[in-house]
């Protein structure tokens, strides 16, 4: 009797049995998922804490509740699935699968180590005390965090306040390179229209958001005097308004020396996105950014203004 090939069959046998539980987890874990999301979406919870750490911990907790030998690589390998799909099933675009890379697999790990270093249903008792309450946060008001947010950028710049002045009143052209961050994926801006730092003076600009969404930012000068002027929010139809909602921007410039003034640009906005501790530090980053890239291209001056 040959004993290894009996051995080798059995073990053979049982690999093709795992494997086969392991793909009908994962086709039951994606299906779960894409329904949960869709829920949220029809109960317009997209934004909360339910689809960032919500989401991927269900995940995790479905697959190895119906596969509990699978190992964290796997829960791992499963929500790299879902984000990969997730622009056919859930619509996202590339920036946003960027967004929530990081925050979903840090929770389907954490979960996958509860609940494969707990045996019988304790795991249960942990993952809710942990994850539920994170999970609420943007769903329940006593569970958001404030979501008012001001960042200011002050630059010098090679011009006089009256060339900056000049500069902010004139047509904004965004022709010049954006930061790395922001072509990632996220809405850039396509043309603008509008001038003038008159009370009332708009400024529309248009952005695009890969091939399904375009929108116009509408910004209107609420004061302004020889050394500051104040936009405020006039309409915003761009995708941005998934991400946070703007309020206003000021812009104020004072002379350093001859022929140099300084810039602070100051913009206000509101966060939209849960949970705070993984958001706030993110979009805070992405303002700084955009209001360094408004002083460079809408307050420097491209050519010397005649005197």
């Amino acid at each position: 009797m040959n004993h290894d090939s009996d051995s080798d069959a059995v073990y053979s046998d049982r690999a093709e049995r795992t494997a086969r539980l392991t793909v009908m987890a994962i086709v039951v874990t994606l299906v779960v998922v894409s329904v949960a999301y869709r829920v949220l979406v029809v109960k317009h919870l997209e934004h909360t804490s339910l689809v960032f750490i919500g989401l991927p911990a269900l995940a995790a907790i479905t697959l190895l509740h119906t596969q509990p030998q699978t190992a964290i690589g796997t829960v791992n390998k499963v929500i790299a699935i879902l984000l990969c799909l997730s622009g056919i099933l859930f619509g996202e675009g590339l920036i946003c699968i960027l967004m929530a890379a990081p925050i979903f697999f840090l929770v389907g790990t954490v979960i996958g180590l509860v609940i494969n270093r707990m045996t019988g249903g304790k795991w249960r008792g942990v993952v809710s005390l942990v994850i539920v309450p994170l999970s609420l946060e943007g769903v329940i008001p006593s569970l958001a965090f404030d979501r008012e947010e001001r960042v200011t950028v002050i630059r010098t710049v090679q011009a006089t306040p009256d060339e900056v002045r000049f500069a902010l009143a004139s047509t904004p052209r965004f022709d010049r390179d954006l930061p790395q961050f922001f072509r990632l994926g996220f809405p850039t801006p396509m043309h603008a229209s509008g001038d003038g730092l008159r009370i009332g003076d708009e400024r529309r600009v248009v952005f695009a958001h890969g091939r399904h969404h375009t929108g116009a930012l509408v910004m209107r000068v609420a004061r302004a005097d020889p050394a500051s002027v104040a936009f405020t929010l006039a309409s915003d139809s761009s995708y941005i308004t998934h991400w946070l909602s703007w309020e206003d921007a000021t812009v104020r410039w004072v002379p350093v020396d001859a022929g140099r003034t300084r810039v602070t640009w100051t913009l206000r906005y509101r966060r939209r996105l849960d949970p705070a501790w993984y958001f706030v530090p993110l979009e805070r980053y992405g303002a700084r950014l955009a209001a360094a890239y408004l002083v460079e291209t809408l307050a420097t001056p491209r050519t010397p203004v005649a005197r």
